[in-house]
């Protein structure tokens, strides 16, 4: 199965900018939507930015216009460049991989990093 590693969280002062990867230990190709969700403590996990196979990505209205989601699949790497970070932002950051024609087969089709964190200081 295919690990997903997440490098680049850390902490930043407000205003500040990080850029997290998510890198693959196999092809992204299959993997027709990733995303990078947050949990921050005490909350719920919550989806921040997808990203679709070809590059259609989504967002939520809070990353919306500060942040930008990519993806390579030459490099089996996805992004998040994340600007103008608010305290409201601190939380543990993972990237997720979703295969639905696998999970059509009935195969192992959702993976997750184990997470980095981004914490911002006001």
């Amino acid at each position: 199965q295919v690990q997903l590693v997440e490098s680049g969280g850390g902490l930043v002062q407000t205003g500040g900018s990080l850029r997290l990867s998510c890198v693959a230990s196999g092809s992204i190709f299959n993997f027709n939507i990733m995303a990078w969700y947050r949990q921050a403590p005490g909350q719920e996990r919550e989806l921040v930015a997808t990203v679709h196979r070809y590059g259609t990505s989504d967002y939520a209205d809070s990353a919306k216009g500060r942040f930008t989601i990519s993806r390579d699949d030459t490099k089996n790497t996805m992004w998040l460049q994340m600007n103008s970070l608010k305290p409201e932002d601190t939380a543990v950051y993972y990237c997720n991989a979703k295969d639905t024609h696998a999970q059509v087969l009935g195969d192992p089709y959702d993976f997750w990093g184990q997470g980095t964190q981004v914490t911002v200081s006001s």
